[in-house]
C-alpha cells in the first residue's frame, strides 16, 4: 500500500504497537499501557473496563487477572474480546480484536513473582467481582494471607495470564479537520497472512 508510511509503516503490526507504545511511554503521565478491554456476557451484553498490558508479543497481546473475575469467566465462555489502547498525548489508538487462551505456565509465574510483595497478597486475597461486605473486611484478609503466605506468596492457581492472539488490528491517528488515518490489518485465523486495507476515517 504505497500511502502507508511514517507511523504506520512495517510489515509486522506487533513491532508497529510495541514502537507506538514506546513512544508513549515517557509522554502519559500514568499508565500509558491501560487498555480498554471488552467482553460480552452469555446472553451478549457488553462489559468495558480498564486493565494493564503487561505484553506485545510476537503474535498476541497479553495481560493478567483473576480467572474467577467477571472478564475471565466471560472470555472464558466466548473464547474472544476486544480491546483499545488510546494515547491523548500521541493522539493515537490501537483496536484488537481477536481469540484468547490462558497463559497460566511458567511466564505467568514469572510475571507474578514481578510483583510487588502487597500487590501479589492483594491477588491471593482479593475474590475478584464478588460482593463484598466492607472495606474493613478485604483488609483482614489481606493481613490472614500474609500470614499464610509470608514474604514470597507464589502465583494463586485462579490467577493468571490471558493471551489475545488477533484477527483484527486496526492502527488510528488523529488527522486534520477529522480526517484521520486508520489503517487495518486482517486475517481470517491466526495462521494466515494478514491483508491491510485504510479505512474512511
Amino acid at each position: 500500500m504505497s500511502d502507508r508510511g511514517g507511523i504506520f509503516a512495517g510489515d509486522d503490526p506487533f513491532a508497529i504497537a510495541r514502537g507506538w507504545l514506546a513512544e508513549a511511554e515517557p509522554r502519559e503521565m500514568n499508565d500509558p499501557n491501560a487498555i480498554a478491554l471488552a467482553t460480552v456476557d452469555d446472553t451478549g451484553l457488553p462489559n468495558v473496563r480498564m486493565v494493564l498490558l503487561k505484553e506485545i508479543e510476537d503474535n498476541a497481546f497479553v495481560f493478567y487477572t483473576n480467572y474467577g473475575s467477571t472478564k475471565a469467566r466471560e472470555i472464558e465462555t466466548a473464547g474472544k474480546a476486544a480491546f483499545v489502547l488510546h494515547w491523548k498525548s500521541l493522539r493515537r489508538q490501537i483496536r484488537v480484536r481477536g481469540i484468547t487462551t490462558r497463559e497460566d505456565g511458567p511466564q505467568a509465574d514469572a510475571y507474578f513473582a514481578s510483583r510487588s510483595l502487597k500487590s501479589r497478597i492483594g491477588a491471593w486475597s482479593s475474590r475478584q467481582s464478588e460482593p463484598l461486605g466492607s472495606r474493613g473486611e478485604l483488609m483482614a484478609e489481606v493481613a490472614r494471607q500474609g500470614l499464610i503466605h509470608g514474604t514470597n506468596p507464589p502465583r494463586p492457581p485462579f490467577w493468571g495470564g490471558i493471551r489475545l492472539t488477533p484477527l483484527e488490528i486496526e492502527f488510528w491517528a488523529d488527522g486534520n479537520f477529522r480526517l484521520h488515518d486508520r489503517f487495518q490489518w486482517r486475517r481470517p485465523d491466526v495462521a494466515a497472512s494478514w491483508t491491510i486495507r485504510r479505512l474512511c476515517p
